[in-house]
């Protein structure tokens, strides 16, 4: 008997137009499209040509239309400042209409672009919409971003306004942003027309006379702004990520198809039907914020929580679980590196049983590799499914899940399980040839990629292509290395460049970290190659250690490195184990290991413009020498 998950699959590979154009009628459509799939200029695919629609009027004012006004759309929570804030759908479609006039009263209309520079608070998800509203193209930096990095974002958008608010908070830290910006604006060649800042009680921030304006003031005279239709390949957003050349990408994603594959994942990945709460702990700044903060849950009838706090710290390791239980959180959303964080404080999870967790039904990770240390320790302490899966900025939506919408596969730890339908996801070898089942390889997705990817990067098709469809010919390079095993499950290993080469045999340092993750007073960790003068590459494994272990460091060393050996095996040549403090991350939870193998090869490096706190680089060097390594020369 096919199973939904294979009978999903089979209809959105044998015939994805009629697979999207069936979802896509769930949603309102002021013109319906020409063409599902505009194939005419490969590759340069593009969805739902010649149709018209506006994502803010589905995500708001479809609901309010329907009757459902009163149900909650968004609420804000912030332990870091005592606040907690609701909006029902008709509060949030009238101050995102007004935010709109705001806007269009500083002269921005269709086309143009507004730079989001925005902590977590509410006016940052509806500066989103208002832009989605007008036709606007909004660019969200995360708020904190060093100046010269703001200033290339800005320089590539070119934004005609700037949105930010005074300050920030990082635990008990006060941010202040306005001279950030300040300085980028100076360093940009493109300067904007307006700034809009939204003062925060903690800081007031300095006005610069004709350019700066009070959003609060604006706010208060702004009329009411309707929805304006756009084109479904409009774009929506432009989200800055990574470029190996240190060069930020600009990755686009347009209204139509990206409103349509949002929706979907919400029924069928997520399993969030409407009017429940979903709780996503990421930002904004980030590809989770704007999928699974502001637009999946608004675009399903759903409830969004928007968290201006920490895993832990704000005020324990139990902050998530005092938050879905009074919320009614049935679906969370998170990275594996907050796990770890929580799993570290409290590593027998003894928080977890002072909430009610009666509603809360399943637990999702993404953002980086699952250890299957992490996922058991969630399951056993949660008692619920806990659910890996993978995708990237790029693809703006998943690429492998478990669609408990559709079933609930059974779950093998460390595999996010099977593509989602929709994507074809295939390992190949650097001829491009298909490898066999578990065989390591480069994962590539099979080109036309499906609704809500990137159709370009900004103002860069060119790059678009170097970057991500050269290597592979009729294929997308995610630049993840894995493989698929026999039941089709995905098994992402490493980025390509975490596949180090120890005397001639390839090794993946995701599955080293799995031993090293499974060691019990290992709270996390990382596995990085560095050059070795007889075998190319040899492995050295970085651990964090579970609060209240107090095991000598070189016992704990020796433990790693035996277990290793016995799981690996010899082959790996894993011999250096260390402990620290810490491991550098970017403020998505992101660990930095293509950084500290650049430290640990006494290379040069480019401070990564993410880096949560610039401090532990040093750290991590001084912890290097006191192994032989890092030392230039």
């Amino acid at each position: 008997m096919t199973s939904r998950t294979d009978e999903a699959t089979r209809r959105a590979l044998a015939d994805p137009e009629g697979y999207w154009a069936e979802a896509a009628r769930e949603l309102h459509w002021f013109k319906t499209w020409d063409r599902v799939l505009d194939d005419s200029r490969p590759p340069f695919y593009r969805w739902f040509a010649g149709g018209a629609v506006n994502t803010c009027y589905n995500a708001l004012d479809r609901h309010v239309e329907a009757g459902r006004g009163d149900r909650l759309a968004l609420i804000y929570d912030s332990p870091v400042t005592g606040t907690v804030e609701k909006f029902t759908y008709a509060q949030l479609r009238d101050v995102t209409a007004r935010t709109a006039g705001l806007l269009a009263g500083l002269g921005v209309g269709k086309g143009d672009r507004v730079l989001l520079y925005m902590p977590m608070v509410p006016q940052a998800a509806i500066a989103m919409l208002a832009c989605a509203r007008l036709g606007a193209v909004h660019s969200v930096v995360f708020g904190g971003f060093a100046p010269n990095e703001l200033a290339t974002r800005i320089n590539d958008a070119k934004p005609r306004v700037i949105m930010t608010a005074s300050c920030g908070i990082e635990i008990q830290k006060i941010i202040p942003y306005k001279p950030l910006l300040d300085q980028a604006i100076e360093l940009a060649q493109h300067k904007p027309e307006a700034c809009v800042i939204l003062q925060r009680p903690m800081v007031r921030a300095e006005r610069v006379a004709g350019r700066d304006h009070d959003w609060d003031e604006l706010l208060a005279r702004a009329k009411p702004h309707d929805c304006v239709a756009v084109a479904a390949t409009d774009p929506l957003y432009i989200l800055y990520t990574s470029g190996t050349t240190g060069v930020p990408k600009g990755v686009v994603r347009d209204n139509g198809g990206h409103m349509v594959a949002l929706k979907w994942s919400m029924t069928y990945i997520y399993g969030v039907r409407p009017g429940e709460v979903m709780f996503t702990a990421s930002d904004v700044g980030w590809v989770v914020g704007h999928s699974y903060i502001v637009y999946g849950p608004l675009l399903q009838g759903a409830t969004a929580i928007l968290y201006e706090g920490k895993p832990v710290g704000t005020p324990d390791a139990g902050a998530f679980w005092r938050l879905i239980a009074e919320h009614g959180v049935s679906t969370m959303f998170t990275a594996p590196t907050a796990f770890r964080a929580i799993k570290r404080d409290d590593p027998k999870g003894k928080l977890i049983g002072k909430h009610d967790l009666s509603k809360f039904r399943t637990l999702f990770l993404a953002g980086e590799r699952c250890d299957p240390d992490t996922l058991h320790w969630a399951e056993d302490h949660l008692k619920v499914p806990v659910i890996d899966h993978w995708w990237q900025t790029e693809t703006g939506w998943p690429i492998a899940a478990n669609c408990i919408g559709l079933e609930r596969l059974p779950v093998k730890p460390g595999s996010p399980t099977r593509a989602v339908p929709g994507w074809d996801v295939q390992v190949l070898d650097a001829a491009s040839q298909q490898m066999k089942p578990g065989e390591i390889g480069s994962l590539a997705i099979k080109l036309p990629l499906p609704p809500g990817s990137l159709p370009t990067l900004w103002n860069n098709d060119e790059g678009f292509v170097k970057s991500y469809l050269v290597e592979f010919p009729g294929f997308y390079k995610t630049a993840d290395a894995g493989y698929i095993d026999e039941d089709g499950y995905i098994y992402v290993m490493a980025r390509t460049d975490d596949i180090i080469n120890v005397a001639g045999h390839r090794l993946s340092t995701g599955g080293m970290e799995e031993v090293l993750s499974a060691h019990p007073d290992v709270a996390e960790c990382a596995v990085i190659g560095v050059a070795d003068d007889l075998k190319g590459q040899v492995p050295l494994g970085m651990v964090v250690l579970k609060a209240g272990v107090n095991k000598p460091h070189d016992q704990i060393a020796r433990e790693i490195v035996a277990l290793v050996r016995e799981r690996i095996g010899p082959v790996a040549s894993f011999k250096t184990a260390m402990v620290v403090q810490r491991l550098p991350k970017t403020r998505s939870g992101k660990i930095l290991r293509g950084t500290m193998q650049k430290i640990a090869d006494g290379q040069e490096y480019r401070m990564p413009a993410t880096i949560d706190d610039p401090a532990i680089l040093d750290e991590i060097g001084e912890s290097l020498k006191g192994v032989g390594y890092g030392r230039k020369g």
